[in-house]
């Protein structure tokens, strides 16, 4: 029925099952990884299973590839991209590649970032492995329970997932991986999303994301790329201001 539809749409189900819990009173979505939520805490000890900062589900030691083990407390301060990632994934592979090279640019650029490897490996061997590539940190291979805290926080639903954070652990973009592989120089980090893209192989992704407007336009040489642009920008803020003030995203 148009209600069902509307329900799958408004919390942008892709997969089955789904479970959101929502808070009845302001209709605001308390948690998407229902489904994680119950498997870990099936007694309900952290009812109502609410939001919790960044900095309080990422608590406590990280590893970086030489051994070496730095306090979570080290990310305050810098960006930092969460990166969901596993080595038996072949688009995985070849984002880490890419990544790589977008984190010593940025880096050299002068910028605080730092990115966080959450593993969804399946062994502790083929994590090692993979992690022995990586020049970021990473959560403890053996620390299943911070690993799937995060995949609740951030409501993950595939691999690879490049989430950006603002130094106070805000989420600025879930779509990095997008970004990264759109602006190979990152002159565009720490990747504000823009109220209009133009359309890409890699960020028809988005199309699945949530109702999206999709205007064809002719042909690029004359202009009129940049005036349908201007065209439908102010109503693309409208819009996104409109969700930002109910706290809501777009």
């Amino acid at each position: 029925s148009l209600l069902q539809l509307k329900l799958w749409n408004k919390y942008r189900v892709s997969n089955i099952p789904s479970l959101i819990f929502i808070d009845a009173s302001t209709g605001k979505v308390v948690c998407r990884n229902g489904l994680l939520v119950i498997r870990d805490d099936p007694e309900g000890l952290e009812f109502p299973w609410g939001p919790k900062p960044f900095s309080e589900v990422v608590a406590g030691p990280l590893l970086r590839n030489n051994g070496q083990t730095l306090d979570s407390s080290a990310l305050e301060g810098s960006h930092v991209g969460v990166y969901f990632s596993a080595h038996w994934c072949p688009p995985c592979r070849s984002l880490t590649r890419v990544l790589v090279e977008s984190y010593r640019k940025i880096k050299e650029a002068g910028q605080k970032f730092e990115i966080l490897f959450v593993s969804a490996d399946r062994s502790e061997d083929s994590f090692k492995q993979y992690f022995s590539e990586m020049p970021w940190v990473a959560v403890p291979y053996a620390d299943e329970a911070r690993r799937s805290r995060l995949n609740r926080l951030y409501g993950i639903q595939g691999i690879p997932t490049l989430i950006v954070l603002d130094s106070k652990g805000d989420v600025i973009t879930r779509q990095g991986r997008v970004e990264v592989l759109n602006d190979i120089e990152c002159r565009e980090f720490p990747w504000h999303p823009k109220p209009v893209l133009e359309l890409t192989d890699s960020n028809a992704v988005q199309l699945n994301e949530g109702p999206c407007l999709v205007l064809f336009v002719d042909s690029e040489d004359d202009g009129e790329s940049e005036a349908a642009k201007q065209l439908i920008q102010p109503i693309a803020e409208k819009i996104i201001a409109k969700y930002k003030a109910k706290e809501e995203e777009a």
